[in-house]
């Protein structure tokens, strides 16, 4: 199997754009904004009830039984995206950030009101994972591995319909008793830990917004309410670690550590991470470089203007972490150019996936549309998943090649990532 890696690549691009990972920087006057000291959920994280018409990518249903599935453009794309309408009323999610702010919180949002009334794209046929054909081949196997999934992030509404059945749960733990019956360090730690009020309340309301959409992406019921999620939830279950909170989504990257520390102790192979920051931090560093998990990482969304750089010289922390269990991935749109919001970067970003105007799930058993590097990370975190639990014989460093190698070379990403690649989920299955 052919190897794709970036880790020696990335020290060298580090070295060339001028920037220590263990010291200060001092970026130039180009620098597309001044280095923040937060680690940011980079989405466009506006949620929007789908109390609208939506015409999906295409007349044929991607997972029938599912309601709303026809929308869902980033898994099947016949070559039509058309949202008309999208009225109704933003949720909470609608904050401005200071780029200065310590700790860790959610990005500038975008796109703004104005820019859902009126979108008509035609899309190109084929620009989605091949989800189906993937559907098809993973539900034939005899025998598959479980897989834990941990996302860290905001809470993940454990109560949502389409997640109820997708959570895991703690076996060494009794709900309700007040023991830590495990003796973990965590008392009542049934479907994770919350490391950002340190209690086990994993779900706390709308502030969980951004968790819930990336665990709907992942792991939502297939064949049985509104959208179809990526994995089979009798073999991917999803652990809820809440880092960020509050009315802005802050939290620390001493959370996030802890966070990392309590999914690998716990049993999780995987963590999707779907934030960042230019801010480099060597303890998160050191604990993704000694984890054995693999991380899908989003590498941000660009700067203050809107409009994504180049994190070969101007690096987004976890996403260019030089290690080989990182996966760092791009937003591409449904007519296969890449976001003008995405980041890239030749050598220190891997991958791209649909991540623009993407349906799951949002708190309350309710659909919203979000948009950003948030949003392809979790599509790529499925697809792992999935190959990992399909393919018994291979190894997490395994699953991270076959990703890249098999990825859908497209002219848009040439020279813009590693791969080159839209994440195939057909391809990635019957890789060899």
């Amino acid at each position: 199997m052919k190897k794709v890696t970036r880790a020696a690549c990335l020290s060298l691009a580090v070295l060339i754009g001028g920037l220590s990972l263990s010291g200060s920087y001092a970026f130039g006057k180009s620098r597309p904004e001044d280095p923040a000291k937060a680690l940011q959920v980079f989405s466009s994280d506006r949620g929007q009830a789908l109390q609208a018409t939506a015409i999906g990518p295409g007349l044929v249903n991607l997972s029938p039984s599912d309601e709303f599935s026809t929308y869902q453009w980033g898994l099947k794309n016949d070559g039509e995206f058309r949202l008309i309408e999208l009225q109704a009323k933003f949720r909470t999610v609608d904050q401005t950030y200071s780029q200065t702010r310590s700790g860790v919180g959610i990005g500038i949002p975008k796109p703004g009101p104005d820019d859902y009334k009126s979108i008509v794209t035609h899309a190109v046929t084929g620009v989605d994972i091949a989800i189906q054909p993937a559907w098809k081949l993973y539900d034939q196997a005899e025998t598959k591995r479980s897989v834990t999934v941990a996302i860290i992030d905001t809470g993940i509404d454990i109560h949502h319909q389409e997640l109820k059945n997708s959570l895991w749960t703690n076996p060494g733990e009794v709900d309700g008793d007040g023991i830590d019956n495990d003796g973990n360090g965590y008392v009542d730690d049934i479907y994770g830990w919350n490391f950002y009020s340190g209690n086990n309340q994993v779900f706390v309301g709308n502030e969980d917004s951004h968790g819930t959409h990336a665990a709907g992406t992942i792991g939502a019921d297939r064949g049985s309410y509104g959208i179809a999620g990526i994995t089979d939830n009798n073999y991917v279950k999803l652990m809820t670690l809440k880092a960020l909170g509050g009315e802005d989504g802050a939290g620390s990257p001493e959370a996030v550590i802890q966070a990392i520390r309590y999914a690998e102790a716990m049993g999780a192979s995987i963590c999707n991470l779907s934030m960042g920051t230019t801010a480099y931090s060597e303890a998160l560093d050191q604990a993704i470089r000694d984890s054995s998990m693999l991380f899908v990482v989003s590498c941000g969304n660009g700067g203050v203007s809107g409009l994504g750089y180049d994190t070969d010289i101007y690096p987004v922390y976890p996403a260019s972490l030089p290690h080989d269990n990182v996966i760092s991935v791009a937003n591409i749109l449904f007519d296969g150019s890449l976001s003008k919001d995405s980041n890239f970067g030749a050598l220190s970003v891997d991958i791209a996936a649909p991540g623009s105007f993407i349906l799951s799930t949002i708190p309350g058993d309710a659909y919203g549309f979000m948009s950003g590097t948030s949003m392809a990370a979790p599509m790529v975190t499925g697809v792992a998943a999935m190959i990992y639990s399909y393919r018994q014989d291979i190894s997490l460093l395994e699953v991270k090649n076959i990703l890249l190698n098999s990825s859908r070379k497209m002219d848009s990403l040439a020279g813009k990532m590693v791969s080159g690649g839209l994440l195939d989920a057909y391809a990635a299955l019957t890789w060899q």
